[in-house]
Protein backbone atom coordinates (compact mmCIF):
# COMPACT_ATOMS: atom_id res chain seq x y z
CA UNK A 1 0.00 0.00 0.00
CA UNK A 2 1.23 3.69 -0.90
CA UNK A 3 2.14 5.57 2.14
CA UNK A 4 -0.28 8.67 1.45
CA UNK A 5 1.84 11.12 3.44
CA UNK A 6 5.08 10.32 1.64
CA UNK A 7 3.52 10.73 -1.42
CA UNK A 8 2.03 14.03 -0.13
CA UNK A 9 5.78 14.73 1.04
CA UNK A 10 7.08 13.75 -2.43
CA UNK A 11 4.37 16.32 -4.24
CA UNK A 12 5.38 19.21 -2.08
CA UNK A 13 9.05 18.88 -2.72
CA UNK A 14 8.36 18.43 -6.51
CA UNK A 15 6.76 21.79 -6.65
CA UNK A 16 9.70 23.50 -4.51
CA UNK A 17 11.97 22.14 -7.54
CA UNK A 18 9.61 22.80 -10.60
CA UNK A 19 9.21 19.58 -11.25
CA UNK A 20 5.66 19.68 -12.01
CA UNK A 21 5.33 16.89 -13.84
CA UNK A 22 6.79 14.39 -11.14
CA UNK A 23 4.85 16.27 -8.62
CA UNK A 24 1.11 15.40 -10.84
CA UNK A 25 2.78 11.63 -10.66
CA UNK A 26 3.07 11.43 -7.26
CA UNK A 27 -0.25 12.43 -6.22
CA UNK A 28 -1.38 10.63 -8.94
CA UNK A 29 -0.16 7.09 -6.92
CA UNK A 30 -2.57 8.36 -4.40
CA UNK A 31 -5.32 9.23 -6.34
CA UNK A 32 -5.75 6.74 -9.81
CA UNK A 33 -6.12 3.53 -8.18
CA UNK A 34 -9.06 5.40 -6.15
CA UNK A 35 -10.62 7.38 -8.83
CA UNK A 36 -14.03 6.08 -9.18
CA UNK A 37 -14.71 6.60 -5.26
CA UNK A 38 -16.79 9.53 -4.53
CA UNK A 39 -14.80 10.53 -2.10
CA UNK A 40 -13.99 13.77 -1.12
CA UNK A 41 -10.24 13.43 -0.67
CA UNK A 42 -9.60 11.80 -3.61
CA UNK A 43 -11.06 15.06 -5.66
CA UNK A 44 -9.17 17.15 -3.33
CA UNK A 45 -6.10 15.13 -4.73
CA UNK A 46 -7.16 15.58 -8.14
CA UNK A 47 -7.75 19.30 -7.56
CA UNK A 48 -4.15 19.66 -6.83
CA UNK A 49 -3.41 17.00 -9.64
CA UNK A 50 -4.88 19.78 -11.56
CA UNK A 51 -2.84 22.30 -10.48
CA UNK A 52 0.45 20.82 -10.97
CA UNK A 53 -0.31 20.47 -14.71
CA UNK A 54 -1.36 23.76 -15.35
CA UNK A 55 1.89 25.01 -13.99
CA UNK A 56 3.55 21.94 -16.25
CA UNK A 57 1.61 23.46 -19.20
CA UNK A 58 2.62 27.17 -17.98
CA UNK A 59 6.34 25.92 -18.21
CA UNK A 60 5.60 24.74 -21.88
CA UNK A 61 4.13 27.94 -22.60
CA UNK A 62 0.87 26.61 -23.39
CA UNK A 63 -1.07 29.17 -21.73
CA UNK A 64 -4.67 28.69 -22.89
CA UNK A 65 -4.08 24.87 -21.79
CA UNK A 66 -2.38 26.19 -18.48
CA UNK A 67 -5.42 28.28 -17.37
CA UNK A 68 -8.05 25.46 -18.26
CA UNK A 69 -6.40 23.06 -16.22
CA UNK A 70 -6.23 25.54 -13.17
CA UNK A 71 -9.94 26.12 -13.46
CA UNK A 72 -10.42 22.44 -12.59
CA UNK A 73 -7.97 23.12 -9.20
CA UNK A 74 -10.62 25.61 -8.93
CA UNK A 75 -13.52 23.60 -8.84
CA UNK A 76 -12.32 21.02 -6.09
CA UNK A 77 -10.77 23.78 -4.15
CA UNK A 78 -14.07 24.21 -1.76
CA UNK A 79 -13.50 20.59 -0.93
CA UNK A 80 -10.43 22.32 1.38
CA UNK A 81 -13.55 23.27 3.82
CA UNK A 82 -15.17 20.22 4.54
CA UNK A 83 -12.91 17.10 3.82
CA UNK A 84 -12.39 15.08 6.94
CA UNK A 85 -8.84 13.73 6.57
CA UNK A 86 -6.01 13.82 9.49
CA UNK A 87 -4.13 15.82 6.41
CA UNK A 88 -6.57 18.41 6.35
CA UNK A 89 -4.00 20.71 7.59
CA UNK A 90 -1.05 20.07 5.17
CA UNK A 91 -3.97 20.50 2.30
CA UNK A 92 -4.33 23.89 3.39
CA UNK A 93 -0.55 24.49 3.09
CA UNK A 94 -0.53 22.84 -0.23
CA UNK A 95 -3.30 25.06 -1.42
CA UNK A 96 -1.67 28.47 -0.06
CA UNK A 97 1.51 26.73 -1.94
CA UNK A 98 -0.15 26.08 -5.29
CA UNK A 99 -2.30 29.74 -5.48
CA UNK A 100 0.99 31.11 -4.73
CA UNK A 101 2.62 30.05 -7.27
CA UNK A 102 0.03 30.33 -9.78
CA UNK A 103 -0.04 34.28 -9.04
CA UNK A 104 3.56 34.40 -9.60
CA UNK A 105 3.03 33.16 -13.39
CA UNK A 106 1.37 36.46 -14.52
CA UNK A 107 -1.37 35.16 -16.40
Amino acid sequence: MIKMIEKIQEYILCLDEQRYYDAHEALEAIWFPRRFEDDKEMKLLKGFINASVSFELFKQDKILQSKKVWKNYIKYRPLLYNVESSHSNTYHSIARYVEKIHLKQHY
